[in-house]
């Protein structure tokens, strides 16, 4: 395709939440995050192996697919992305046309990875968990579901930094723990958050390794304050999915969405 063609489809396309670089064009050149997830990608991008052969990886909230196309690049035999919107699953395949790159492309809640049937070595979870309403149960259909090796976590995170080391286990009388700096909280949003009616919860640091240690993935790096390479292991007593019965017709009510990844 000619540049002026690219420009076109991706003008007809917008608004994109992904600045991808598609053949001297950029999606999204006036991002409110500057070069929006490239700047991410560069801060834990050494985190993970620069030759992906033979290696699958499944891309949950792929949006217009800036990691597929990142993973291919390092060779990744098989990337599923998958992502509940349409509209960014229709410039996640343009873009990888583009590219030249062979993801697959599926419209799908994380909810419903069970319905994928396969693991995968590497499983990305990148800028979603704060836009759901169950994020533990997420993160326990992954464990049960699809993750084989690692998890890339990411989650916008608010409140201290500090992490307390947790004890096996506590007091019913021993409230103060509740309130110290390191115990892992995770805030919630009734309402808006930035502007965007989707962002539910903003956990703090503690609180997002203590769920990913909680539903069986433990961290072994954190290359950036916010993104977090696990192992998959043994997941906490008592921690498994619950499978709520949906109709497949069933409608699905949720706020509307603004630069959503789910």
């Amino acid at each position: 395709m000619s540049r002026d063609a690219i420009a076109e489809r991706v003008e007809a396309l917008g608004p994109w939440f992904h600045n991808l670089y598609l053949d001297g064009v950029w999606t999204a050149p006036d991002h409110f995050l500057g070069d929006f997830p490239g700047i991410m990608w560069r801060r834990f991008r050494d985190a993970l192996p620069e030759d992906l052969a033979g290696r699958s990886v499944l891309d949950i909230g792929c949006n217009s697919g800036f990691y597929c196309a990142e993973m291919k690049r390092r060779g990744a035999g098989r990337v599923v992305g998958i992502d509940s919107e349409p509209f960014y699953l229709a410039q996640a395949r343009f873009a990888a046309q583009v590219l030249g790159h062979d993801s697959e492309f599926r419209e799908m809640s994380v909810y419903d990875v069970g319905a994928l049937g396969e693991r995968f070595d590497i499983v990305l979870f990148m800028g979603v968990a704060y836009h759901l309403r169950h994020p533990l149960l997420a993160l326990d259909l992954l464990w049960e579901h699809v993750a084989d090796d690692v998890l890339v976590f990411q989650s916008m995170q608010r409140g201290a930094s500090e992490v307390l080391e947790p004890a096996d286990d506590m007091d019913f009388f021993d409230t103060e723990a509740f309130d110290a700096p390191g115990w892992p909280k995770l805030h919630f949003i009734e309402n808006r958050y930035a502007g965007d009616p989707t962002n539910w919860w903003a956990p703090n640091s503690a609180c997002t390794q203590a769920m990913l240690r909680s539903a069986g993935f433990r961290p072994f790096s954190q290359p950036e304050k916010e993104v977090f390479v696990c192992r998959r292991t043994m997941r906490a007593e008592g921690a498994a999915p619950v499978y709520p019965a949906r109709g497949r017709d069933d409608a699905i009510t949720e706020r509307p969405r603004k630069g959503r990844a789910a």
